[in-house]
């Protein structure tokens, strides 16, 4: 977390914190105070009873000030409880989580009649690295004669940011719905993105940024501040486009969202708070915006180890598409730990390999159609993903 030394920083300032160290401490104020007493051996009842009773729990005053107190004195090094203190010093407070909620398409096979689904219908994705999620429907829905697709609100069981799946990834109901033959997340199905409890990394950024944010000019500091503060936008998700690209005084920000991009329903509330609600400088135009998307064609070829049966073969399969998938945001980091495609930057597929080599001991070979993608003020996701097996 730091690399600052607070032991070392104590002992540059003279204060001893060893046992040695006080000891000699003690002997010397003896000293200067004119003491007779010269039995300062480790076997002297005096000093054994020193030891007891001041050395020993001024140490543990001294390891609790170096590992405790000092790293929570500072925005860098505090955690928790000590750190939401310093921020809201500043005036932020720490996002608490949210539960993610939108609308999944149900379809039915048959269109002649009514036909409800139950409000609490759960709805899963298909297991990401061992973990599940789940939506359940909010509110009943129910099918007017003819209609064949309906739209039905859910909600997460859970909060966290991890139900914020890319489209088709919910697409299981654990306990069939008589007459429904699919579900499925579509495209901008999130209404709200649900979000974990603010990290502490998270949050010192934001602390930091306040401390640029308190005065009295719009600039980016102060933008980035109030668009971080709606649930599942990250301060360092905030990316600003100068030279006024809709005239003077304009500005965009794009927003990168983890995984599921929200509807615009969900922007327009920060653009509604910004622009209609007035919080923004005399003169601005800022225009809240989702990170431009570019598409991509992925293919990898991949020789599993010759020792592994059918079944070994066909998870190696799924398990490496999830993490490619995860790599370009369709999941959360928390589930696989590639390195991530961001704006401004190169994605490398030769390091993707290597990460593919490292969580997966079972690949013996791996080959990728493309190149490396390199990003602008853009975002790079997948249009197709084709993972092949070979002998």
């Amino acid at each position: 977390m730091s690399d600052v030394d607070f032991e070392e920083a104590l002992k540059e300032a003279g204060i001893p914190i060893t046992e040695a160290t006080l000891k000699t401490a003690w002997e010397k104020e003896m000293t200067d105070q004119g003491s007779k007493l010269s039995n300062t051996s480790a076997f002297s009842p005096f000093w054994r009873l020193v030891s007891a009773l001041v050395t020993k729990p001024v140490l543990w005053l001294i390891r609790f000030v170096i590992e405790t107190v000092l790293p929570n004195f500072f925005v860098k090094t505090a955690e928790d409880a000590w750190l939401d203190m310093l921020a809201w010093a500043v005036d932020v407070e720490r996002k608490a989580a949210t539960k993610a909620r939108g609308e999944l398409l149900f379809t039915r096979g048959s269109a002649a009649g009514t036909l409800e689904v139950p409000a609490g219908t759960r709805v899963q994705s298909a297991a990401i690295n061992g973990h599940v999620y789940e939506l359940k429907t909010t509110l009943p829905g129910v099918f007017a004669d003819g209609q064949a697709q309906l739209a039905i609100p859910v909600e997460a069981i859970e909060a966290g940011s991890g139900f914020n799946l890319a489209p088709g990834y919910y697409a299981i109901l654990p306990v069939p719905v008589p007459g429904i033959v699919q579900v499925v997340n579509t495209e901008n199905w999130l209404i709200e993105p649900g979000d974990d409890a603010e990290h502490n990394d998270q949050l010192r950024l934001r602390t930091r940024n306040q401390f640029s944010a308190v005065n009295q000019y719009h600039t980016d500091a102060v933008y980035r501040a109030m668009i971080a503060s709606f649930p599942g936008v990250r301060l360092d998700g905030v990316y600003f486009e100068h030279g006024a690209p809709r005239g003077p005084g304009s500005a965009n920000a794009l927003v990168l969202f983890e995984a599921g991009v929200p509807a615009a329903e969900y922007l327009e509330r920060i653009n509604a708070y910004i622009r209609d609600g007035g919080n923004h400088g005399h003169g601005d135009d800022m225009l809240v915006m989702v990170m431009p998307e570019t598409l991509h064609s992925i293919t990898l070829t991949l020789w599993p180890r010759p020792n592994l049966n059918a079944e070994q073969r066909t998870r190696l399969q799924l398990e490496v598409e999830q993490f490619i998938r995860a790599a370009f945001r369709e999941s959360t980091a928390s589930d696989y730990q590639p390195t991530l495609t961001f704006p401004q930057s190169r994605f490398s597929f030769s390091r993707l390999g290597e990460e593919l080599h490292e969580q997966f001991p079972r690949i013996e070979s791996l080959y990728f159609d493309n190149t490396d993608i390199i990003s602008d003020l853009n975002i790079p996701r997948i249009e197709s993903l084709e993972v092949l097996l070979d002998a």
